[in-house]
């Protein structure tokens, strides 16, 4: 998945934010703001291209010093990113650096 039409699609406004989305950032404290953020600055660490309907990833980012996982689809015959889940990663699930997965 190329970052840099992820980043473009959502430069142009064509993300989707599902409800269900929307009210766990809520719960979670995390903005619209940050998840931008973590998708187009961030580092895409693990990419699942055979996800149906499309192809997702999940991004590592940072905001406001803390870390930040993104999760999104990406549906490249329109151009449009759809947020699946945005949520802080801790240590019981990833090593110290975020990024990697215990397993």
């Amino acid at each position: 998945m190329k970052q840099k039409l992820l980043i473009d699609a959502i430069e142009k406004n064509n993300i989707e934010w599902s409800t269900h989305a929307l009210q766990r950032m809520l719960q979670r404290g995390i903005s619209r703001a940050a998840v931008k953020n973590c998708i187009c600055e961030g580092e895409l660490i693990e990419n699942y291209p055979d996800d149906t309907p499309f192809p997702s990833a999940l991004f590592f980012g940072k905001w406001q010093n803390q870390p930040l996982h993104t999760v999104i689809a990406y549906d490249a015959s329109n151009h449009k990113v759809f947020l699946i889940t945005a949520y802080r990663p801790d240590e019981k699930h990833f090593q110290a650096d975020f990024k990697t997965r215990k397993k």
